[in-house]
């Protein structure tokens, strides 16, 4: 057995809802945790932007761990080169 204290504002909304359901509170309550609890067990189901990419990352790799700081001089030699050409 549990007891939980709600604040007012949360009390009158799960009075309301037991009302116009025509449900007991302890209904409308356990209904609750049950969808909550689904809801923790499925985000914890969700893949990571990483975990769903893993296998694309690397997968053409130019073999130098530079190019994310010198990329801004890269496209400068390249214009350059472009242009004297």
């Amino acid at each position: 057995m549990v007891s939980v204290r709600l604040d007012e504002h949360i009390e009158n909304q799960l009075t309301f809802l037991a009302q116009q359901k025509h449900i007991p509170k302890s209904k409308v309550i356990k209904d609750a945790l049950v969808y909550y609890f689904d809801m923790l067990k499925n985000d914890q189901n969700q893949k990571s932007a990483y975990e769903l990419g893993s296998e694309f990352f690397g997968k053409y790799s130019s073999g130098r761990d530079d190019l994310s700081t010198t990329y801004k001089q890269k496209i400068k030699d390249k214009i350059n080169a472009k242009n004297h050409h």
